[in-house]
Formats: C-alpha cells, structure tokens, sequence
C-alpha cells in the first residue's frame, strides 16, 4: 500500500491518476498510524515552502515521517522533494533535514518560474535522456546524493536518493509514459 501524505499543498489528484494507472493501491493520509502501515509513503507539493512545513508540522506528519524514514520508502515531489531537505530561503525555514542541502530561489537569466519540457542528465540509464515536465522557481543547492540533473542556465538537481529516500523535482505524474516509468521506479526501488 502506497500512502499520499495528506497536508493539503499538494499535487494529490495527479498523483492519485498516475498511481491508478500503474494500478498500485493507496490511500490519502495525514494520520500517523495509516502512514506507518504503508510500504510506501509519496510526500506531494505544490506552493510554498513555509506554508507547507507549517502545515506539516501542524498536523503531526513532521514527526511521523522523520520516525519512519529509516524504514519506509519515502517518495517527494517537487515541492514535496524540496521539503525533504535542511532548509530553504522561501519562508526561511527549516525541513525535514532527511537529506543534506539547502532551497533556494534558482540563479538563471531564463524565465522564473521554470516551466514546462526539459531533458534528464544522469549515469542511470532510466533517467538518461528522458524529457520530464517542470515547474518550480526554486531548487536544492549543496546537495549531495543527485544522480540526475536538467539544465535550466544553471544545473538543476532533478532527481536525488539516499538509500529510501528519493526526491523528484519535476512532475512525473505530468510528464507522460516516461514519468509513469520514473515514478514506478522509485515506488519500486528507486534508481
């Protein structure tokens, strides 16, 4: 069983399309028991940094996902990806600190927010090439554990893990077959 976590910032109805077309089972969660009974736990995102680690911390997830990190697969999505992290200057506050590096706004002379087709750079072969959907105007710096990266005027981490870990700043859940494969990956194994 797959749980989405239910903090309301976040991309749920997409993920919830793409994880029926892959037919795995879920359910929508903000209740620490339902989320530790679950083999997988998708951490969605849309908005801001501050506003979602409020709510996080405010319904009790915070401490949920930080016990079960250690034992659970934990997938975040874009925003959900970047609240995995030590901390981020939208909001100025804190994250989850399950992986070391730092949001920040991106350093580009294109367009903020950086939106729509870009292509996936990485040593993993599933990642290699594959055109994913962005949108974001922020991104992880000084992050350690990045195996793919797209190009946006600057080197953006696009995909990180960390043993059961994974963070995925692009959609996978809008960009098509190939972030279907992406998504399916991660839930599975990761990269």
């Amino acid at each position: 069983m797959i749980g989405i976590v239910d903090y309301s910032l976040g991309n749920i109805q997409n993920v919830k399309n793409a994880l029926d077309k892959l037919e795995y089972p879920y359910l929508l969660s903000s209740v620490q028991s339902e989320l530790e009974n679950c083999d997988t736990i998708i951490l969605p995102g849309v908005g801001h940094f501050g506003n979602a680690m409020q709510a996080i911390e405010s319904l009790g997830i915070k401490d949920t996902l930080l016990e079960i990190a250690g034992s659970k697969r934990i997938v975040g999505i874009c925003l959900g990806m970047q609240l995995l992290f030590e901390s981020s200057s939208e909001g100025n506050k804190e994250g989850l600190g399950l992986l070391k590096g730092h949001i920040r706004r991106i350093d580009t002379p294109f367009t903020i927010p950086h939106l729509g087709w870009n292509t996936l750079n990485s040593e993993c072969k599933s990642l290699d090439g594959r055109d994913v959907y962005f949108i974001h105007s922020y991104m992880v710096t000084e992050a350690e554990d990045v195996i793919a990266i797209s190009g946006y005027g600057t080197d953006v981490p696009a995909v990180v893990q960390k043993d059961s870990i994974i963070g995925i700043q692009f959609h996978p859940e809008k960009s098509g077959d190939a972030g279907l494969e992406i998504l399916k990956t991660a839930i599975e194994g990761g990269f």
